[in-house]
């Protein structure tokens, strides 16, 4: 059996409702089933050698991917970077994963949305980690903050984890200072555990609802701010043209 059926293996039997399923016979397709069990799976433990294979496999699916290390970015400005491409796959001192209050993942099956990839490529410790912090705090996570966890299987040394504004409606005021704290509290949790470099996802916008524009504009602004006292380094990681574009123009306009 390969690596990936032996995972498979495993995440079916602790489960009684679901130890039936067929696994499909190619690999895409026993990605889909691995990631999906995966992205539903309770806050467990697991043995070490599952986490063992799981470590291997997952570090050997990052590189085919290829890994993209901050060292071989040119800076926009000193000290920040501009860069589309997988969050996932970025060596650098941490990465920001957009969470939800619950904090520990998306539960959606193979959803495209950064929190769910990040779990997923991270290896199911992070979803346990993050569950014990959140056991201990005893309520779910409000806006604006931050949690620093180590990343497990990304190229990246930490996963720094925080709640953005939600956008129902028309924008408020109150918005843009949840999304600033955000930002700032990011950058305070790295400069804490000694961070030289973090990149920040386009936090808040996407299904959070918050306009792309308004929030790169808070995004430049407040790292801006915040460089001024510090010296970490920051990637703006967008995934989308659109973005990329946003964030070209106010880093330039900028300088």
């Amino acid at each position: 059996m390969t690596k990936i059926d032996d995972l498979i293996k495993y995440l079916l039997a602790e489960r009684d409702d679901i130890k039936n399923i067929a696994v499909p016979k190619d690999f895409e397709n026993k990605f889909r089933l691995y990631r999906s069990l995966v992205n539903i799976r309770p806050v467990w433990d697991a043995d070490e050698n599952y986490l063992t294979l799981e470590d291997e496999f997952l570090q050997e699916i990052t590189a085919q991917k290829g890994i993209t290390d901050i060292a071989e970015l040119l800076p926009i400005e000193e000290g920040i970077y501009l860069w589309k491409g997988d969050i996932t796959t970025l060596k650098c001192g941490a990465i920001v994963n957009a969470a939800n209050s619950g904090m520990t993942g998306c539960w959606q099956p193979c959803h495209s949305c950064i929190d769910n990839c990040i779990h997923t490529f991270s290896g199911i410790r992070l979803r346990y980690k993050c569950g014990l912090i959140m056991q201990e705090q005893g309520f779910e996570e409000p806006a604006g903050k931050a949690k620093i966890t180590p990343a497990y299987n990304l190229p990246c040394n930490y996963v720094i984890h925080t709640v953005g504004s939600i956008v129902q409606g028309r924008l408020t005021d109150e918005h843009c200072r949840l999304l600033e704290s955000c930002y700032k509290s990011c950058l305070e949790t790295a400069v804490q555990n000694d961070v030289d470099s973090i990149a920040f996802c386009c936090i808040s916008t996407g299904v959070f609802g918050f306009p792309q524009k308004e929030a790169a504009e808070i995004a430049v602004h407040a790292v801006g701010e915040f460089r001024k006292t510090h010296n970490i380094k920051v990637i703006f990681n967008v995934f989308k043209e659109e973005d990329h574009e946003i964030y070209r123009q106010l880093l330039e306009k900028n300088k």
